[in-house]
């Protein structure tokens, strides 16, 4: 009796270490664990000349919502629209549902598969075969059947791994595509305003020399001006008489090209045609740069592509390693439905199998090397996307300042511009100078007020440009 109990507890011992041994196995995840890529973060960004730039961490320009940084509310608008329809920023949703689709295949494997089923035959004989056959063909059994791949060296979590990260990098990059349409609608937008206004100069431009163009005709008849002042006059004339369908031209392809971005067809913007440049606000509050890490999707898509190689040095380590597969079925059968599920008629059995990898020509080393030399690459990339994020705003506040410098200089081009073209006239009225004079001054207004049109642009643009570099406009 003692011995029976020795040798019951010796049994039940070893199979509680049996399963003790299996369920540490189960736990066991090879493969090396996620650890972020050091990157010397600068203590601030690169200022331009003689520029205060506010690196504060509470309200920087990144945080505000791009309600708050274009005010416009035609632009608001033209966002707003290209947010819910346009066909990128549609795509950039799809994908991410289908790597949340692929997330659930990979997630399945860690679980048991089960799956029923049933087989009858039968057959209804006619009377006059009865003599012969005592009873018509019947048989049936139902059964269950399920297989299980036990996760010991982490094979399955790591896929789960990889593939988790996979939809949060697609998470990411759909914010990413989110931010550049923002960017590239309030480009455009700025783009078409430019080019409304630089259509409205020209054509005021034309009024001008069309007046000059009678007063040089009046004054040729009368024999107080050469006909030489008359031709000038006209070639003034036509020079801004054949910009405009040029800038009509330029006009209507933008609008073609924003409705593209609305995920509408080509059409007409409707807008307020009085508009006219806002100088940025200066001394815009940027952030730290430690902060351009959380708040830029590349760079955050960039770390997830990162993780996901990581984790897949952990899938092409597992290969190496015993696979144990086990499976089983149990199920009743009968030749009536009556005794379908007799216990007598019960058939149950299970089937283990262990496989190890011994010789496959290299190819789990291949797939190993492979998978670490990924990871390098998206060591690299995640470092080139940070300094990359980091080039672009020092070079917007670079471009931000000078822009400014250059509008400023430009407005005060085209107000002494006016004045000489002014002066001018009076000279040539009075017959104290030739048209040439006033040939000369027209061109350089005309040219200054474009120019200017073109520093406002580039000031606006400028602003659009830091936004997006702070990874703002996706939130």
């Amino acid at each position: 009796m003692r011995n029976s109990l020795k040798r019951l507890k010796r049994s039940n011992t070893l199979a509680l270490s049996t399963l003790a041994l299996v369920a540490s196995l189960v736990g066991c995840t090879v493969g090396p664990k996620y650890s972020r890529p050091n990157y010397p973060t600068p203590p601030s960004f690169r200022e331009p000349d003689d520029a205060a730039v506010k690196s504060e961490a509470q309200n920087a320009l990144g945080d505000e919502r791009w309600s708050e940084v274009f005010k416009d509310p035609e632009l608001q608008a033209l966002i707003r629209t290209a947010l819910e329809n346009n066909y990128d920023v549609r795509m950039a949703a799809d994908r991410v549902l289908e790597q949340e689709a692929q997330v659930q295949i990979t997630r399945s494997q860690s679980f048991p598969q089960i799956s029923a089923g049933g087989s009858g035959i039968g057959a209804d004989l006619p009377s006059s075969l009865s003599k012969q056959i005592s009873s018509p063909i019947a048989s049936g059994s139902f059964s269950l059947s399920g297989s299980w791949t036990p996760d010991f060296w982490g094979l399955y979590r790591r896929q789960n791994e990889a593939a988790r990260a996979q939809l949060l990098g697609q998470v990411w990059a759909q914010r990413a595509v989110r931010m550049t349409l923002v960017q590239n609608v309030a480009t455009a937008y700025l783009q078409l305003r430019a080019l409304d206004q630089e259509l409205q100069i020209t054509r005021q431009t034309l009024a001008v020399r069309q007046d000059s163009v009678k007063l040089t005709k009046t004054l040729e008849s009368g024999g107080s001006a050469p006909l030489s002042d008359v031709r000038q006059a006209e070639q003034l004339l036509y020079t801004a008489s054949s910009e405009i369908p040029q800038l009509e031209q330029q006009i209507q392809q933008q609008e073609n090209a924003i409705n593209l971005l609305l995920g509408g067809n080509p059409g007409p913007v409707k807008r307020n045609m009085d508009y006219t440049f806002t100088p940025p606000p200066q001394n815009l509050p940027v952030g730290l740069p430690s902060q351009l890490l959380e708040r830029r999707p590349d760079i955050q898509e960039a770390e997830q592509t990162l993780i996901s190689a990581n984790a897949r040095i952990g899938v092409a380590r597992a290969q190496f390693f015993p696979q144990l597969s086990i499976s089983g079925s149990a199920g009743f059968g009968g030749d009536e439905f009556s005794n379908l599920f007799d216990p007598s008629g019960k058939l149950i059995y299970g089937i283990g199998s262990i496989a190890q990898p011994l010789f496959e020509g290299g190819k789990l080393r291949g797939q190993l090397k492979l998978s670490e030399a990924t990871k390098k690459e998206m060591v690299v990339n995640y470092q080139k996307t940070i300094a990359g994020a980091f080039r672009d705003v020092s070079n917007s506040l670079i471009a931000l300042n000078k822009q400014r410098a250059s509008r400023e200089q430009q407005q005060q081009l085209v107000e002494a511009a006016q004045d000489a073209v002014r002066l001018a006239r009076i000279r040539y009225q009075g017959g104290s100078t030739s048209y040439l004079e006033v040939l000369t001054t027209d061109s350089n207004l005309f040219s200054a007020q474009l120019n200017l049109v073109n520093a406002q642009q580039g000031e606006a643009l400028a602003l659009v440009q830091l936004y997006s570099a702070l990874g703002g406009g996706w939130n």
